[in-house]
């Protein structure tokens, strides 16, 4: 099963998720978004795995999003242009397998999610 993590490596609970990969033996392509950040189509790729909308994986605790977005009606293409430009806006650790992904929040989430997933991937 091929699988995907965006990462922050100073996040605990993406750190905790690369964790619980690899005690289950599960490699993963390790994507650190803050240094490499997706493109618009990537982010709408990943936004339809995760069958959300942008503003669903928006970090509203950050200083970025009280500064320049809190209590604005965005459009989807205006959240993905907010998500692109401030990355760290992009919620943490998102897990991808295959047409499927999940934000990987708590660690228990992701353990039931990997559990339910096809053996193949």
């Amino acid at each position: 099963m091929k699988i995907s993590i965006y990462h922050n490596p100073r996040c605990s609970k993406s750190r905790g998720a690369c964790t619980l990969l690899a005690e289950r033996g599960i490699t993963s392509e390790v994507v650190e978004y803050l240094q490499a950040p997706p493109t618009p189509d990537e982010l709408r790729a990943l936004l339809k795995k995760l069958d959300l909308p942008a503003e669903a994986i928006v970090r509203k605790g950050e200083e970025v999003f009280k500064t320049h977005y809190a209590g604005k009606t965005l459009s989807e293409d205006e959240w993905i242009a907010a998500l692109i430009a401030h990355p760290v806006l992009i919620e943490r650790p998102i897990v991808v397998c295959g047409e499927r992904a999940i934000v990987a929040r708590p660690p228990a989430v992701l353990a039931d999610w990997l559990a339910a997933l096809p053996a193949a991937g």
